[in-house]
């Protein structure tokens, strides 16, 4: 059996129509790229959906607390992996560079 394309126009009109439920309902500031990384990096990265009925019921089952869970993981893992000195464009200070 072959996989489904995850990478297909039908996807994608999913996620802009899940986005803007969302963006108008809880998180005026989420973006398709969030959408995008929650599916294909966490969603679908060990099970990809094997039919498209499958890829729009998992878009369609999304919710802001879900996305925010994932979004908040990985900003703790990326600041983890980051120096002090990654911020000092934030927080000012000259750069040791």
């Amino acid at each position: 059996m072959q996989d489904f394309d995850i990478h297909n126009s039908q996807i994608e009109l999913a996620i802009v129509l899940k986005l803007q439920q969302i963006q108008r309902e809880e998180l005026p500031n989420l973006t398709y790229k969030n959408i995008e990384d929650v599916l294909y990096q966490y969603k679908w990265v060990h099970h990809p959906p094997r039919s498209l009925h499958d890829a729009v019921n998992d878009i369609l089952s999304l919710t802001a607390d879900k996305i925010v869970r994932y979004l908040s993981k990985m900003a703790i893992i990326e600041g983890y992996n980051k120096n002090l000195s990654d911020y000092t464009d934030l927080i000012g200070g000259k750069s040791h560079e």
